[in-house]
C-alpha cells in the first residue's frame, strides 16, 4: 500500500537531512498528528493544519535542531513548548532523550499527556509552571534547553540559559534574520553565562522558507538572581 501523504513527505525531508526514518518513527508521527488534529478541534493548538503544512512546517522544522548536537542520553527541558514543538519531535526522532516539558496552560499538557501515552513514552516528565518560575531543582540540570517562541532572543535567554547546566547548550528556534537578535542580546548573554556559539540556517525541505537557530553554550553558571519575575523581564529586558 503506498504511503499517505504525511508519511512521505516526512521520509523525503528527513532523507534529505540524512535521516533515514524508520516505520516505527514514521507512525508516531502519524499518532501525534492525528491526535493533534483531534485536539486542535476543541483548542487553540497550532494555526498549521494539514498533513502536508503540519509535516512541513511543524515536524521537519524541529528536525533540524537535531543539527545542534548528539541528544542520545542527554537531558533537554522545552520551555513554553505548546503542543509539544520541537521537543516531542526530537524525543520521535532520537527516543534515547530525557525531555521535560514545560508549559504555562494545562489544558495544553493534558493533550501532551495523552499523546505521550499513545507514543508509548511514559519516560517524557510534564511540567505546569510558567518559564520564570523556575522549578525546583531544575536550575542548570539539563544538557540542553529549547524554545520555539516569538519572543525577542535576549528575552528568551533569560528564560532558558537558567535551567542549562555549564558546558550544555540553549538552541533557539528563529527566523531568518538571526544576526539582529543576537546582537541585541549581547548583554543578556554576558550577564547570564551565555556565549553565542554557532547558528544553524536551514530551508525547510519541500519549501523556500529559511529559518535559523541560534546555539548559545551555557559557559558560566547563571547567577541567582536571574531569571527575574516576567513583569522585570518585560518592562527592562537585558
Amino acid at each position: 500500500m503506498p504511503e499517505q501523504q504525511l508519511e512521505q513527505i516526512l521520509r523525503q525531508g528527513l532523507e534529505a537531512r540524512g535521516i533515514t526514518p524508520d516505520e516505527e518513527t514514521l507512525r508516531r508521527f502519524r499518532i501525534y498528528y492525528d491526535n493533534l488534529e483531534k485536539y486542535n478541534q476543541v483548542m487553540n493548538l497550532t494555526a498549521i493544519t494539514g498533513e502536508e503544512e503540519a509535516a512541513r512546517l511543524h515536524f521537519l522544522d524541529c528536525a533540524a535542531l537535531l543539527e545542534a548536537g548528539d541528544l542520545r542520553g542527554k537531558s533537554l527541558i522545552d520551555v513554553g513548548t505548546g503542543a509539544g514543538f520541537p521537543g516531542l519531535v526530537l524525543k520521535i526522532l532520537c527516543p534515547e532523550l530525557e525531555l521535560t516539558l514545560l508549559d504555562s496552560l494545562d489544558k495544553r499538557l493534558g493533550f501532551l499527556r495523552d499523546t505521550c501515552e499513545k507514543l508509548g513514552f511514559a519516560d517524557v516528565a510534564l511540567v505546569h509552571a510558567r518559564a520564570e518560575e523556575m522549578p525546583e531543582g531544575f536550575r542548570e540540570h539539563f544538557d540542553y534547553a529549547t524554545a520555539r517562541a516569538v519572543a525577542r532572543l535576549n528575552i528568551l535567554c533569560e528564560l532558558c540559559l537558567p535551567y542549562v547546566k555549564p558546558g550544555g547548550a540553549f538552541i533557539a528556534m528563529k527566523g531568518p534574520e538571526l544576526d539582529a537578535e543576537l546582537k541585541e542580546a549581547y548583554v543578556a548573554l554576558k550577564a547570564l553565562g551565555g556565549t553565542a556559539e554557532r547558528q544553524i540556517a536551514y530551508t525547510i525541505p519541500g519549501t523556500e522558507l529559511r529559518h535559523c537557530a541560534a546555539v548559545i553554550r551555557k559557559s558560566s553558571p547563571t547567577p541567582k538572581k536571574y531569571p527575574r519575575r516576567w513583569a522585570q523581564i518585560k518592562k527592562k529586558p537585558l
